[in-house]
């Protein structure tokens, strides 16, 4: 859950970007950096193990408001999309403030989608969060690729949930912000109850 830094009377929000594999979970945290008011944001720091990527920064962003007296930061991670690396997506996922689900459209990853939010969900579960009740957003990424899988049957197989959902094309910075804002204003939700 978020925390409190008093000393610069910020409010620290973990959003983390979860998906299969080469979803466009790097893409989204790319761009969003790329295209940040570099005084808002903080450096992006890649920790790479043997055959594995972590990505995150932080950014304040401007005009959202303060919650009490405080400005929200909001820090961005992405997880390794490979099954086995299950071991540093549960690691990333502690003290997790709000979830953007990164779907790839292409029609040969629906197995990867479906297996990856199973995963999500085992891995909240085991940290006692439940991805019913935690903010949560759908990416439907790749929304450019030749014949991709119909909104319909994305929302159908992945969205039993009814969560906030977004079509996007990330590489070209589609529909990436429409996640963010969405998760963070989520987030703020929860903060102002």
């Amino acid at each position: 859950m978020s925390f409190i830094n008093y000393a610069a009377k910020e409010l620290n929000c973990k959003i983390v970007y979860y998906g299969p594999g080469l979803g466009g979970k790097t893409t989204n945290l790319q761009y969003i950096y790329n295209t940040t008011n570099p005084d808002s944001k903080g450096k992006m720091i890649s920790l790479t193990g043997e055959t594995e990527r972590t990505l995150f920064f932080d950014f304040l962003p401007l005009n959202i408001g303060e919650i009490r007296g405080f400005k929200t930061r909001f820090h961005l991670y992405t997880v390794p999309g490979q099954h086995f690396y299950d071991a540093s997506r549960k690691l990333v996922l502690k003290g997790v403030d709000g979830i953007v689900f990164v779907a790839d459209s292409n029609v040969d990853r629906m197995e990867d989608n479906l297996e990856s939010l199973k995963s999500l969900d085992s891995n909240l579960r085991e940290q006692g969060y439940d991805m019913h009740q935690i903010p949560f957003v759908f990416q439907w990424n790749k929304r450019d690729v030749e014949n991709p899988i119909p909104v319909r049957v994305l929302h159908d197989q992945l969205n039993t949930f009814g969560a906030e959902e977004f079509e996007a094309v990330a590489v070209k910075g589609v529909g990436v912000f429409d996640t963010l804002k969405s998760a963070s204003k989520q987030i703020l939700k929860v903060l102002r109850t």
